[in-house]
């Protein structure tokens, strides 16, 4: 496999690993959406951002219906193009309401299994709105 497959192929998984990542972060539905972190988190995830902590599945799902309670009309959407490298993907992020400005950016950082699941996940926030 030449440089660039090899550079295509990564940017490839880096680009659906960061897509079906947002798509947890979006769905509403309680019973999909821990179908959904069941196949692409291991049990035992790591999630760190600034703000929220947990380390399984149920505590994922409990964060994820707590920004979507806070956030109802809102959407995270992939803000530039996710790289990678080994076992590594990097992604940032925007949540916006529909047809409006985000009222926040973040950037990601996830560790990838041999099986595709993500095992830990390091977030930061880079801007967020103020309240006016």
């Amino acid at each position: 496999m030449s440089t660039s497959q090899t550079s295509q192929l990564i940017a490839e998984q880096a680009h659906r690993i960061a897509t079906q990542y947002i798509a947890v972060w979006d769905e509403m539905g309680a019973t999909h959406r821990r179908s959904l972190i069941s196949s692409t988190f291991t049990p035992d995830v790591e999630y760190t951002d600034p703000m929220m902590q947990s380390a399984s599945h149920d505590g994922m799902d409990k964060m994820i219906a707590a920004v979507q309670a806070q956030f109802p009309d809102f959407r995270f959407q992939l803000h530039g193009t996710p790289d990678g490298h080994n076992n590594v993907v990097r992604f940032s992020w925007k949540l916006a309401a529909k047809n409006a400005a985000p009222v926040a950016f973040g950037t990601d950082i996830v560790i990838v299994t041999e099986d595709g699941r993500i095992s830990k996940v390091t977030g930061f926030l880079d801007a967020a709105a103020v309240p006016g």
